[in-house]
């Protein structure tokens, strides 16, 4: 079976790492590139259309600019990149392979994070653990989801922070995300730039703090830009 698959990129002063993420999809043979742009002061935008890219400009924030890429899609599927993220080669593939089985409607990637060390290893395995147990898959693992689920549940929510939580919440509500074998590589710099236990131990209590009831507009200011803090990351 096939299925059309259009990605959307949100992007912000990314040129180190907008090519390589544009590639991968289009390597993977998706039927559309978008990055949506919330304002890149640096040469995003430009090395964005020269590898092929539809680039489309927003108002920043990952959940407005992923919305806005959102509705200019055109494919059965839609797949949400971070741009520090590269898809396998197959991911098309593995994606049409699940909805023919007419069971999933939405899911994400195992990861291979770009780093050596055990470390790294256990992250990815547990971040995968949480996809298959918790039903609960970040943005860096590439959430996938058919356009009119997306739609349904009203897209992502318009909060500066934890957006794809919520968003995997309201689609847990029709069923379990699929876990595909991916693996889809991700550049280790938000854990190399503080640490991997300081790292993980900030977003276990950042999703602590949103499960007991903080708001996500006090939390994001924990939570620093990652062109705007040398020690963090989006």
């Amino acid at each position: 079976m096939n299925c059309t698959v259009s990605v959307i990129i949100p992007a912000l002063n990314e040129s180190a790492n907008i090519a390589v993420a544009v590639e991968s999809a289009r390597n993977a043979g998706v039927e559309q590139v978008i990055v949506s742009d919330g304002g890149s002061q640096d040469d995003t935008v430009e090395i964005a259309r020269k590898h092929g890219a539809q680039v489309i400009l927003s108002d920043p924030g990952r959940a407005i600019q992923q919305n806005a890429g959102a509705a200019e899609a055109h494919g059965e599927i839609l797949l949400f990149l971070h741009a520090d993220c590269q898809l396998p080669a197959d991911a098309v593939q593995q994606i049409a392979n699940l909805i023919a089985e007419g069971q999933v409607s939405f899911g994400a990637f195992q990861q291979e994070i770009d780093a050596p060390g055990w470390g790294y290893r256990c992250l990815s395995a547990g971040n995968a653990a949480r996809v298959r147990y918790l039903g609960l898959a970040y943005g860096d693992q590439g959430i996938f989801v058919k356009r009119e689920l997306f739609q349904q549940v009203g897209g992502f929510p318009f909060e500066p922070l934890m957006e794809e939580v919520v968003l995997m919440k309201r689609l847990r509500e029709n069923g379990r995300p699929a876990l595909l074998t991916g693996p889809l590589k991700v550049d280790a710099r938000r854990w190399q730039s503080r640490g991997i236990v300081t790292q993980t131990l900030r977003n276990w209590c950042m999703l602590a703090a949103f499960q007991l009831g903080v708001s996500p507009k006090k939390l994001v200011q924990f939570y620093p830009r990652h062109d705007t803090d040398s020690k963090s990351s989006d």
